[in-house]
């Protein structure tokens, strides 16, 4: 989407310079946010992707009276409970994958929410904090884990993963057209050495690719998405959460979701469809098509550009 562009373009939650010290967070739509699940109604809502807390502040300092967050990056979790100190017991974080959210309500004896928001996608304090190896503009260990206290790095991946797995997910996750040529090169080059770092697997990548005149973004963007998603299983069980998060919503209760890349928002899509579809869920799909970001709000965050924001709710009365 930029040119010369060094990172997965579909990304969410944040706008500060890939070389700042400490990045600015900007929550992504935020105002679409608040007006699909109107807080100013009040009641408890879950924030499934805290992040650094952007979205549930604006929630909470617009009427929300609790908040739930969850986060499965520890290191988002302290700089959201930093964020959102000011409102006490009001919020609390759990360090848990979004898609526990119906084991956890349940262990808390939580039957409905009001509101639930989920902002997929990898943040810009991951791809921005050196060391996460989400980025290939610095040349560091090839990690990409969401939560850096489980499951195998990316690393860990590429190491023992055979070809045709590999070119699969490269295919299917960064719908890139040479996928085959690229894990070839890949299960070549680790007969030769370790590919540990972003920048050897960058230049693989790179060296796969053919050129041919100008190129919009890295030869090695889409490939680097697919190994993220991969490695976090980022659209693994995504429309079984969808659909246990519109059961547990109350009447009146909204579900707000915003997705990055055309594989999430696939699945955002048809699974809030199907849910409409049934009578028995209850659920009715409130954007007829995604909301974007405003032109405003592309200008001052360019990374806002590949957001949709698709929302539902469980009407107090069906119509």
């Amino acid at each position: 989407m930029r040119t010369g562009i060094d990172f997965p373009s579909t990304v969410s939650r944040g706008a500060a310079p890939m070389d700042s010290v400490e990045p600015a967070h900007v929550a992504v739509m935020r105002a679409e946010v608040r007006e699909q699940l109107a807080p100013a109604r009040g009641g408890l809502f879950v924030d499934c992707t805290v992040g650094l807390g952007g979205h549930a502040t604006d929630l909470l300092a617009h009427g929300a009276s609790r908040l739930i967050g969850f986060d499965r990056d520890p290191a988002a979790l302290v700089r959201a409970r930093q964020a959102l100190d000011t409102f006490g017991p009001r919020v609390e974080l759990v360090h848990g994958d979004f898609r526990t959210l119906d084991a956890e309500l349940a262990s808390r004896g939580v039957l409905t929410v009001d509101g639930i928001l989920a902002d997929l996608g990898v943040s810009s304090m991951q791809l921005d904090t050196a060391g996460r190896g989400f980025s290939f503009r610095r040349d560091e260990m090839l990690d990409m884990r969401m939560d850096t206290t489980a499951g195998p790095t990316a690393a860990d991946l590429i190491r023992d993963v055979d070809e045709v797995t590999l070119a699969n997910a490269i295919f299917n996750y960064g719908e890139e057209r040479y996928s085959r040529r690229i894990a070839r090169s890949v299960v070549e080059e680790r007969t030769r050495r370790p590919i540990e770092t972003t920048g050897q697997l960058a230049d693989i990548v790179r060296r796969a690719v053919p050129r041919r005149g100008y190129q919009r973004i890295d030869p090695a963007t889409r490939t680097f998405q697919a190994i993220r998603i991969w490695v976090n299983r980022e659209l693994e069980g995504l429309d079984v959460f969808l659909r246990e998060a519109a059961a547990r919503l109350a009447p009146g209760g909204r579900l707000a979701v915003i997705s990055f890349h055309s594989l999430e928002d696939r699945v955002v899509k048809h699974t809030l469809r199907a849910l409409q579809a049934d009578p028995s869920s209850g659920i009715v799909v409130r954007t007829k098509r995604p909301l974007v970001p405003s032109e405003q709000e592309l200008t001052s965050n360019p990374r806002s550009r590949s957001a949709k924001l698709r929302a539902a709710e469980r009407p107090e009365v069906l119509a």
